[in-house]
């Protein structure tokens, strides 16, 4: 998959994702991370991107022009003919799971990261295909949350994590969280690893897994369970640990 983002901070980018898990896929050509700066397209001398915002107030407002100049160059590369182009923005779609997992199957995708007090709407009403943010809350730039979303979006594509199975089966796999996780020692600072995980039973490993996700997902997120994939056997077992708590 490639990934195009258009952004005055290009630097920032690319030394963010230029590490571990997605730097390994980058070099086996599963994905590609394309930074593009947009004070490249500027018409202006000096390099600027922005301007006051007309009507008045506070901040600056990224101009039209170079993004738009910008986003043409970039599209001119794509190998399909209308990729999806995400502004990053808190006015956007809060991003999931199940979000990531629909960009995951496209095989490019343009992120606009705006900055200042926002991009001029004409540019967005042109190019923008999807308005998305990673939560109620303002930052500096739209480059972190670019950054979040590829990095959830890359390790769902295949070959990318080593073991694809842990794509599947980790945070939010049937919109629960991820059962407890235990390693070497046995034992530590006198906390002991379950039996049931010791015992070599797989069913029997999995049913507790099962159910440590519900449970977890009970205490720490329960409205995740109003969209969860449960049996009547799992709705069961959940009222009795309720009742039981």
């Amino acid at each position: 998959m490639d990934f195009h983002i258009l952004t005055i901070f290009p630097d920032m980018v690319k030394e963010g994702l230029d590490t571990s898990i997605l730097a390994r896929a980058a070099s086996a050509g599963l994905i590609w991370i394309n930074a593009v700066d947009i004070r490249d397209y500027t018409l202006d001398k000096h390099g600027k991107v922005d301007d006051y915002p007309y009507g008045g107030g506070a901040g600056m407002v990224m101009q039209a022009q170079p993004v738009y100049d910008a986003f043409s160059a970039v599209k001119k590369q794509c190998r399909t003919p209308a990729p999806r182009v995400i502004y990053v923005t808190p006015q956007g779609s809060v991003f999931n799971q199940a979000k990531a997992e629909e960009l995951s199957k496209e095989e490019e995708i343009i992120f606009l990261c705006g900055h200042y007090e926002g991009i001029d709407e004409r540019v967005l009403e042109e190019i923008v295909t999807d308005n998305i943010s990673i939560g109620d809350y303002v930052l500096t730039g739209g480059e972190l949350p670019a950054m979040v979303m590829i990095d959830a979006i890359s390790r769902l594509i295949p070959g990318v994590l080593n073991n694809d199975v842990s794509a599947e089966i980790e945070s939010f796999c049937d919109n629960l969280l991820e059962y407890p996780q235990y390693s070497r020692p046995e034992e530590w600072r006198g906390r002991k690893v379950p039996e049931i995980l010791l015992s070599g039973h797989h069913a029997n490993v999995d049913k507790w897994r099962r159910e440590q996700s519900l449970i977890r997902t009970l205490e720490r997120r329960p409205d995740l369970l109003e969209s969860a994939n449960l049996t009547d056997k799992e709705r069961r077992f959940l009222e009795e640990y309720k009742n039981t708590r």
